[in-house]
């Protein structure tokens, strides 16, 4: 399969930035004729960034798995597109053809149909890393229904919030999982989320970890039951039939769940002609993919990395994908290192979080391993650091690899600011440049372009981004209004990343962080205001305040400022409790590494919290706190920061 739309040289880079900018009609309409359309569009794009409105493809009729899968089928149908490692590495694993792959998302396609579900119909997946949670994703994009994937860390409050939100009406969900040495019993865990549930019909359970589980008559059912009877409808006389449904290309493919500045997750809508162009296109260029190229994202399918470039971005270009599991510490930190030796990885697309945990471990578990099969790495998430970056250069890249340092959003549905590995320049924990399509602008607080550098000769501002690309989100699910108010208000006509950046003589960007309530946490991101509602759920607390402070490991941690009203147990007693709770109310992932207990939180007479000193005193900046006159009681500063854990 060759890549028309493929940048070769970093010249080619700016004369396609410079189309794209100037013509993005006919620049992204070229890209487009890359992919199979069972109709052509009619207007490639109209947008305003008011309403929010953004349509592209608009009148084009299509379906994503025949993109994905059918299209390949002529000359890779016996060409790996999953490759799947299992937690234990002494269990089997499995290499899923395109031609398996196809017949696994046409049976499932028909479990769907079997069930009651219908185009435009929401189902919630809640499984672990399993093959069958690709077929699960494509079987529901092939019928038109969508599918809303939640990350098996979450709490069954966390879901059955979700599923309120969604109106979701069907469940697709394992037994359980195994994530490194836990088994995970995700079937009980979505059991508790359905108590008082009124709109989930059927819940459709893989056998995985075979733990016992309660399976409700006429609502609960077996998944292999339901795929060796689909199989006897979809095969005739040997051949699979299952007819993809024909969508609009601004129909919705998705629901990802992101937390906002507000208690309340957005459920992040993106459309499939623009997402599957976007996708395709973005993970081609950034690792400068080659058929047969073996492509490793270490990323989980619950987070929109693993959405873009573990399933829909690799097949849509017809590529080989790995699939894992387990976690990069079990059964040994050498576990990275032992699947690229074995798969012969080619491109191995990583987190920093990650990167900086295997170098606690120092470099005995790379004794002995090959890591020459690669090619390119990258990284995702969150910014690396020079420390960390260089590591990964020196040790698994062997000075020989490039390293793509990619910036994206789940709203952006993939890459916007990355440099394309060997293409155009890296430079150590910079993003660098955007993306064709992408036209980023630095701003201040008042949104009036930033131009004036600072002392070190940078740009220093909000980052923005002037113009729609393919891959933009279109909405949130059921409310507007929301959308606009996160995106497309704080600065009118731009949409607001919530970042900072910096920009340097030579255009590069780095990204500083998150300007808004909005924590990341090893990659993911986590509102303040979600963390604190579960913190106050806890029957001793009064009140909280929490913030981002450095992390060695995970980039940023939560540190939790509590107010304690209750006599049960001791400091440490009452820290694991409230853990317990916020891990009950939203999942592990958001429990506090930190928690200080106060008297008080620095407000001001209205009644606002001064996060800024909070976050002044969490990450050690105790000498300069700045004014605090204005709050109500000055007093409480010192307390906290005498306090300070």
């Amino acid at each position: 399969m060759s890549y028309s739309y493929k940048i070769k040289s970093l010249e080619q880079y700016h004369q396609d930035y410079k189309k794209s900018v100037d013509d993005p009609e006919g620049f992204w309409g070229n890209v487009a004729d890359n992919f199979y359309w069972r109709k052509k569009w009619d207007r490639v794009l109209d947008w305003n960034f008011t309403e929010p409105k953004i349509e592209w493809f608009k009148g084009g009729k299509l379906n994503i798995t025949e993109n994905c899968i059918d299209r390949h089928l002529a000359t890779m149908a016996d060409k790996p597109a999953i490759i799947w490692e299992p937690n234990n590495p002494e269990e089997r694993t499995r290499v899923v053809t395109y031609a398996r792959l196809h017949k696994r998302v046409c049976q499932f396609a028909q479990v769907l149909i079997n069930n009651g579900v219908k185009k435009g119909d929401r189902v919630c997946i809640y499984m672990g890393m399993v093959p069958e949670l690709a077929y699960a994703v494509l079987g529901c994009a092939r019928i038109g229904a969508i599918h809303s994937v939640i990350f098996g860390g979450f709490s069954a409050q966390s879901i059955a919030d979700r599923l309120f939100d969604a109106q979701a009406t069907f469940i697709v969900t394992c037994d359980g999982a195994y994530r490194g040495a836990k088994d995970i019993p995700l079937k009980s865990i979505i059991d508790d989320a359905l108590i008082g549930n009124k709109t989930v019909k059927k819940v459709i359970v893989y056998t995985r970890t075979r733990v016992p589980v309660s399976m409700i008559k006429g609502r609960d059912v077996w998944w292999e039951d339901e795929m060796d009877f689909a199989e006897t409808q979809i095969e005739k006389n040997g051949v699979i039939s299952f007819p993809a449904e024909e969508m609009d290309a601004e129909d919705p493919l998705f629901i990802l769940y992101t937390s906002g500045s507000t208690g309340k997750p957005k459920g992040v809508v993106h459309s499939i002609g623009g997402y599957m162009v976007w996708t395709g296109y973005t993970f081609v260029n950034v690792f400068q993919y080659n058929q047969g190229d073996v492509h490793f994202c270490t990323a989980d399918i619950g987070w929109i990395t693993g959405h873009s470039y573990i399933l829909y971005g690799p097949l849509s270009a017809g590529g080989t994908s790995v699939m894992f599991e387990g976690i990069p510490t079990w059964p040994d930190a050498g576990r990275f290192w032992d699947i690229v030796e074995k798969y012969k990885v080619n491109i191995l697309y990583t987190a920093p979080t990650a990167i900086r945990s295997l170098m606690s471990f120092g470099l005995e578990p790379l004794k002995d391993k090959d890591l020459s099969s690669l090619k390119v790495l990258g990284t995702v998430g969150e910014p690396i650091n020079e420390e960390a970056w260089h590591w990964y250069d020196e040790n698994i890249g062997k000075k020989k690899c490039p390293i793509v340092d990619t910036w994206w959003q789940t709203e952006t549905g993939g890459t916007l600011i990355s440099n394309m590995a060997g293409i155009t320049p890296a430079k150590a924990s910079w993003a660098t440049l955007p993306m064709p399509g992408v036209q980023p602008i630095m701003v201040d607080e008042n949104g009036h372009e930033v131009t004036e550098k600072d002392e070190h000769g940078y740009l220093k501002g909000n980052l923005c981004i002037k113009a729609p690309w393919p891959g933009i989100l279109r909405t949130t699910y059921g409310d507007h209004e929301r959308c606009r108010l996160n995106y497309f208000a704080t600065y009118p006509n731009l949409y607001f990343t919530g970042d900072g950046a910096l920009k340097d003589e030579n255009g590069f960007y780095r990204i500083t962080g998150r300007v808004d309530d909005v924590l990341n946490i090893s990659g993911h991101r986590i509102g303040t205001a979600e963390v604190e509602n579960a913190i106050n759920m806890h029957s001793g607390v009064v009140e909280s305040a929490v913030v981002g402070y450095p992390h060695d490991i995970k980039g940023q941690g939560i540190y939790a400022f509590v107010i304690y009203n209750g006599h049960h147990g001791d400091e440490n007693q009452r820290r694991q409790d409230i853990c317990l709770t916020v891990s009950k109310i939203i999942g592990s992932i958001a429990k506090p590494d930190k928690i200080q207990f106060v008297t008080g939180l620095p407000k001001t007479r209205s009644g606002k919290i001064m996060r800024r000193i909070l976050r002044k005193i969490a990450e050690g900046e105790i000498a300069n706190l700045g004014d605090t006159s204005a709050l109500l009681d000055p007093g409480v500063v010192v307390e906290i920061r005498d306090g300070k854990i």
